[in-house]
Order: structure tokens, then C-alpha cells, then sequence
């Protein structure tokens, strides 16, 4: 069977407000483009013969095989793209379909969490990109790359490398939905923006995983309990009058953060938060109108995640 590969290029990560309200970085589409060339490289070297990828409406995949004979066989996918997160999730149903060995994703938390709507069991290489970067890795493309390419091939089997992740669950007034890392309760009356970098305005969150060295809201549960990505729960934290911690809660933003209280819960163990909420944001986006507040639990349904190290310790000296 031919070994084959997904790539979905999200041209919108690292592009959202917090390059206004925070300080942000911007990784421009001709970096993006630059990483892919890497990127295919990497996986022509472990015997991959196909991409099927998404062409992108800004072009990154093709500019980085622009002008030159791509390493590796490359088939867009019958999508048309719109710039829009729903571009990421119909791309990765279609490559899910298309039986390839693993999906390779350039982007941050949120357009994992696109991605990850629709993947099903194909494992994920996460290649960041984005604003808030817990989910994915910084890693050059070159050896994200190898790493896909030797679990496409089969040469490092995937069961012994790509871990099912945790997801919160969250659901209002018959709606469910998921974050991969955090789910935040707002006091935000629209949608608006999307973004949320002020702590000030979360009265709750729901967590999977808490690093304090993350950037992002996960940070305040990282300074209060540190909760690692294979841990069999997840942390609830009530913010208010309370001990203030302080956190990276965006890039360049150090906050001091009142905690009211916290908890770890149990997989599946279901929980009411943020009363009197307005909104809930997803890894860091604000996503679903509420009138009071929602439910959430963490579970272990997220996507299958490749540990791009333990591949190539796995692949040794082959």
C-alpha cells in the first residue's frame, strides 16, 4: 500500500488580535511555506510517496513547491477553501476517508481543535504555528517530517508512539462542543472577536492539561497544579476573591489571576461552571453564546497525538 500523508497549512494561525492587545508574534504564510518545503523533505527521506494536502487560499503549499520538483508525489484534495476553521475540519474528514497514515497540521490550539473534529483514529503531527501553542509542538519541519513519514510507512508503529490525548466535552442548551486544552467561562456578551487574552473577564475554567511554562489561559491552572498531557483527569478552576497567582496568560502578558478555588476531577466526572456567564471559548476562542453558565467534562476522546522524539528514539539507527 502506498504510504501516504495529509497536510492541512491553516494560512489564519498566528494572525488573530492578540497580535494587537498582546505582543504576538506573526508567522507570515512565506515561513509557513518554508516549513513545508522542510517538511516534505522529511518525509520523502522516510520513504513517504504521497501528500494529498489542502490547497490553502493562501497558497502556502503551493509556494513552497513553487518553482521546483516536489520531493514527494502531491495531490490537492477536491476542497475548495474559504479561509474559515471549517476548512480544516472537512479537510481532515476527506484525508481520514482517503486512508492516509498520518495528518500533518500547521497551525495552533485552535486549528488542532478544527482538525480534530473530524480525524477520527488518524494520528496527528502538530507543527506550531499559532498564537497559543499548547497542543502543538516547536519543532523544525524537517524532523516533523521524518517523524510522520516513519509512522506512515510503518516503520515505527503508531499504536507505540501516538498517545489518545484528553478533550473537554462541553455542552450548552443541547449544543456540544470541545476544546483540547481549555474551556473558558466569560462574562463576554458576543462571540465578537473571538479571542480571549483578559483574565479578567473568566469566571471559570475547565482544563486538560495546566504547564505553568504554557502561554495561555491553562498557565493559572499550571501555577496552582501542575496537570501533565497523559494524566487521567483534569483541573477545574473557579476564579474570584481568593490567592492571586501569576501567569503568562498571552504572549508578552503576565497577569496576576485571583483563584476563589480548585479541584481535580475525575475522567468523565461531569461539572457545572461559570454561572453567569455569557460565553465560553474553546482553546482560547471564544465559541458558544450561554445565558448562565454550561457542562463540562474531561475525557479521554481527543485525537491521537505522535510523539514526534519518541519516533526517532523508537526508529533508532535505521
Amino acid at each position: 500500500m502506498r504510504a501516504t500523508v495529509g497536510l492541512i497549512a491553516n494560512p489564519a494561525a498566528g494572525r488573530d488580535i492578540r497580535r494587537l492587545t498582546a505582543h504576538a508574534s506573526v508567522v507570515p504564510n512565506h515561513e509557513k511555506a518554508s516549513i513545508v518545503r522542510r517538511l516534505l523533505h522529511g518525509l520523502a527521506a522516510a520513504g513517504v510517496e504521497e501528500v494529498v494536502y489542502l490547497a490553502d487560499n493562501a497558497g502556502i503549499v503551493a509556494t513552497a513547491v513553487d518553482g521546483a520538483s516536489p520531493p514527494v508525489a502531491m495531490e490537492p484534495l477536491d476542497l475548495r477553501a474559504h479561509g474559515w476553521a471549517s476548512d480544516s475540519t472537512e479537510a481532515a474528514g476527506l484525508l481520514a476517508a482517503a486512508g492516509v497514515g498520518v495528518i500533518v497540521t500547521l497551525g495552533g490550539d485552535g486549528t488542532n481543535r478544527a482538525v480534530a473534529a473530524a480525524c477520527g483514529d488518524v494520528p496527528l503531527v502538530a507543527i506550531s504555528t499559532g498564537t497559543n501553542n499548547v497542543f502543538p509542538t516547536m519543532v523544525d519541519g524537517t524532523v516533523a517530517g521524518l517523524a510522520a513519514g516513519l509512522v506512515a510507512t510503518g516503520t515505527v508503529a503508531a499504536d507505540q508512539v501516538a498517545t489518545r490525548t484528553k478533550r473537554v466535552e462541553v455542552e450548552v442548551a443541547g449544543t456540544a462542543d470541545f476544546a483540547l486544552v481549555d474551556a473558558a467561562a466569560c462574562t463576554d456578551p458576543f462571540v465578537g472577536s473571538r479571542a480571549i487574552w483578559d483574565p479578567g473577564r473568566v469566571l471559570a475554567l475547565v482544563l486538560t492539561r495546566a504547564e505553568p511554562w504554557s502561554v495561555g489561559l491553562s498557565a493559572i491552572g499550571g501555577r496552582l497544579r501542575a496537570l501533565a498531557p497523559d494524566e487521567p483527569a483534569g483541573l477545574y478552576v473557579e476564579l474570584g476573591r481568593g490567592p492571586a497567582v501569576t501567569a503568562t496568560v498571552a504572549p508578552g502578558v503576565v497577569a496576576r489571576v485571583p483563584v476563589a478555588g480548585w479541584r481535580l476531577l475525575e475522567l468523565g466526572e461531569p461539572i457545572r461552571f461559570g454561572a453567569g456567564a455569557r460565553t465560553v471559548a474553546l482553546d482560547g476562542e471564544r465559541e458558544l453564546a450561554v445565558d448562565g453558565g454550561a457542562t463540562a467534562a474531561v475525557t479521554a476522546s481527543g485525537p491521537r497525538l505522535v510523539d514526534i522524539r519518541a519516533v526517532l528514539r523508537a526508529a533508532g539507527n535505521g
